[in-house]
C-alpha cells in the first residue's frame, strides 16, 4: 500500500476505497472534482504499474466518471493525469458546464474555493452514498 502525498492530505477529502484507488474529493467548491489515487507504493507513471493494475485503473477511472456525471448532473467531463506538482500517480475527473467559472479553459486558470464545513459534509454523504 502506499502512503497518500501530504498535498493531497491537506487539500482532499477521503471519499471511499476501490480495489486500486483511494477516491478523494478536491477542496474546491467551484468545481465537483475527485481524485483516483492508486494504492501501489513509489508509482509516478501508469506504465509503471503491472498490467492487472493498469485495466483495473481504467475500469475504475470508468467507473468514477460514471458516477460522478450521475451525481453532479454534468455531460462532460475532464479525465487528466498531470502530475507536475505531485508526482505521485493520480487521476483527476471533474464535472464540467459551460456555466463553470472558468468554461472553456482549465480548471486551473481559477482559484479554487474551499467548502464550507456544511457544504463539504452534505456532499462528502451525497458521494460516499453514490458509491455503496
Amino acid at each position: 500500500m502506499n502512503k497518500i502525498n501530504k498535498n493531497f492530505l491537506k487539500s482532499s477529502y477521503p471519499i471511499t476505497n476501490l480495489k486500486l484507488c483511494s477516491i478523494r474529493l478536491n477542496d474546491n467548491l467551484k468545481f465537483p472534482w475527485l481524485i483516483l489515487i492508486p494504492r501501489r507504493k513509489n508509482i509516478k507513471d501508469m506504465t509503471e504499474l503491472n498490467s492487472k493494475d493498469q485495466v483495473l485503473l481504467m475500469k475504475e477511472i470508468i467507473y468514477v466518471s460514471k458516477i460522478v456525471k450521475r451525481i453532479f448532473k454534468t455531460s462532460k467531463l475532464n479525465v487528466e493525469k498531470i502530475g507536475n506538482i505531485v508526482p505521485q500517480l493520480h487521476i483527476h475527473i471533474i464535472a464540467r458546464k459551460k456555466t463553470d467559472s472558468s468554461w472553456p479553459l482549465s480548471v486551473w486558470v481559477v482559484k479554487g474555493k474551499p467548502y464550507s464545513a456544511k457544504v463539504l459534509n452534505k456532499l462528502i454523504n451525497k458521494i460516499r452514498l453514490a458509491f455503496k
